[in-house]
């Protein structure tokens, strides 16, 4: 989502321009508010089933009875299934995600490193696959193009066809978006690999690990922390993905 906005150029002329819209949304699971995200407006419910997978307060799409996105504007109402089991202590203080900063916030690291199913040895991605991804994911991001201020996420097939793209604010929630559309529309992520707009960061690695995914990419550079995490999850992970190059961090075996 963009709007316009009147802006002012160096020689002093008034003119109009495009910017992204960056809102909160206020997570509130079974009367209890868990988190407020900054986020581009725009596939608001992936958002919150991949912010609800990722952050461990579900563990499958049928955890979820309805997310709620009409009664408050900027408000996500969601209700579990009875049977359903979170720690709801967790988020007792509850947890500001700036688009910026998705573990901002958040009481210690041990709660982000929490215990995760581990990885499939596959999928093995041939390196000319990850070399179209950059230009692929480009070209679908629809509203960067107007706004040159949005980050994207994209899910490809381990042959290299892009299924799934979301663009927001804050790579993390574009991330989210991407899980949480994977989820309803039950795609298989452990088949293929995830690819993120700009530098890789700790909070991206643990979404995609909870997510099930063996492989991220990125065009830009992956933080130290991520690098760490990666290798500890048995992850593999890329970055400096810039034709005819990049970087494989961890996780070598994957790529073909």
């Amino acid at each position: 989502m963009d709007k316009e906005v009147l802006v002012r150029s160096e020689a002093g002329r008034e003119m109009s321009d495009r910017v992204a819209v960056e809102e909160p949304l206020q997570i509130t699971v079974d009367g209890h508010p868990v988190a407020v995200v900054m986020r581009t407006p725009g596939h608001d419910a992936d958002l919150v089933r991949g912010f609800l997978l990722t952050e461990g307060v579900i563990r499958q799409l049928a955890d979820l009875r309805a997310i709620d996105l009409d009664s408050r504007p900027n408000h996500a109402l969601v209700f579990l299934r009875d049977d359903a089991e979170w720690d709801v202590s967790r988020f007792s203080r509850n947890l500001f995600s700036a688009s910026s900063c998705g573990i901002c916030g958040k009481a210690s690291i041990e709660a982000v490193m929490r215990e995760l199913p581990p990885l499939a040895p596959g999928p093995v991605i041939p390196a000319e696959v990850l070399l179209r991804a950059p230009d692929l994911m480009r070209e679908s991001q629809t509203t960067f193009e107007s706004t040159g201020g949005l980050h994207a996420c994209a899910w490809f097939t381990a042959t290299g066809t892009l299924r799934l793209i979301r663009e927001d604010v804050g790579r993390h929630n574009a991330t989210d978006k991407v899980i949480g559309a994977a989820l309803a529309e039950e795609v298989p992520l452990h088949e293929g690999f995830l690819m993120v707009s700009g530098r890789v960061s700790f909070e991206i690695v643990q979404k995609a690990l909870a997510a099930g995914v063996a492989v991220v990419a990125a065009v830009s550079a992956p933080s130290s922390l991520a690098i760490e995490f990666a290798a500890q999850s048995g992850m593999t992970l890329a970055g400096f993905l810039r034709p005819p190059r990049f970087n494989v961090y961890t996780g070598g075996e994957r790529i073909g």
